[in-house]
């Protein structure tokens, strides 16, 4: 029996249909920003120095998304028009997070209204670049999706993605819950589902085996990864008995993908079919930089 095991290497030029099938966020984030600035207006003002992910209140994470805005809009910089460039031997991993931080640090003293203000047009001008962006083009590069470049498609969709991110993490640390709005939430959960050919980029399986993910819910879906000669892949593929199946609830799915809870939690709250071995690397799923 032929034993694959893909290679890790990044996605190939016009080569990507191992990535699945476009995905079209580019209406999306219109109505996403005013989300963001309606739930920011509400917040009481100690709201805002409340922990959303670790390290960074509110408040952070909002200077943080400003900063994303901007980025987007070719404005972002430290005032003297130096932009942040990797140090000698430094990871982009490392790199971005370094960069992040550095904004939020220079964003210290902003207060909410400030950020606020700033967010509005910053938002709608990102939106409007979107809208006219063309899906087919050549993105920057997805690391969690192990692919550079890639079809602008995955890019907006991977922005889309970290903008809704970070609005539920402070809806979160605010007491309330994630927002159940189907259509972003399908959004999202069909991005981050692009990480799983680079997730198991070292899983080894015979040729042909599939492993299928299947999120419950209005929001969910079934995404089914086929072991390759060089890679995994979500091209369509064959129908056929796949080899382990892995169902999640939405809310495991997007936390489990951003690092929100560890792969052993999210097995615990999943039903398994098949193959717990290939089962659980799919649970080791990574859709954020890390």
């Amino acid at each position: 029996m032929s034993i694959t095991k893909p290679r890790h290497s990044p996605g190939r030029p016009g080569d990507t249909s191992w990535l699945g099938p476009p995905i079209d966020a580019r209406p999306l984030f219109g109505r996403e920003s005013a989300s963001l600035l309606r739930l920011l207006r509400e917040l009481r003002q100690e709201e805002w120095s409340r922990t959303a992910v670790p390290g960074w209140t509110v408040r952070d994470v909002v200077a943080h998304l400003l900063g994303d805005f901007l980025g987007r809009l070719g404005r972002r910089g430290d005032g003297d028009g130096h932009r942040p460039a990797p140090a000698s031997g430094e990871t982009l991993e490392a790199f971005i997070h370094r960069a992040n931080q550095e904004w939020v640090d220079r964003h210290a003293d902003h207060s909410p209204a400030d950020l606020v203000a700033a967010l509005e047009p910053a938002g709608t001008q990102v939106a409007r670049r979107f809208e006219s962006a063309d899906l087919d083009a050549t993105g920057l590069g997805v690391s969690w999706a192990g692919a550079d470049p890639v079809p602008q498609w995955l890019d907006i969709a991977r922005e889309f993605t970290e903008y809704w991110t970070h609005r539920q993490q402070i809806r979160h640390a605010t007491g309330q819950g994630t927002d159940p709005e189907p259509r972003a939430l399908a959004t999202v959960l069909d991005t981050f589902m692009r990480a799983l050919p680079h997730t198991l980029r070292d899983t080894a399986a015979p040729l042909g085996t599939q492993l299928q993910v299947v999120v419950e819910g209005p929001a969910g879906g079934t995404w089914t990864v086929t072991a390759g000669a060089d890679r995994w892949s979500l091209a369509e593929a064959p129908a056929g008995q796949a080899a382990a199946a892995v169902r999640l609830d939405p809310e495991t799915a997007w936390r489990l993908c951003t690092r929100g809870i560890d792969p052993g939690t999210a097995l615990d709250r999943s039903r398994i079919r098949g193959d717990r071995q290939l089962a659980g690397a799919a649970c080791r799923i990574v859709s954020v930089v890390h």
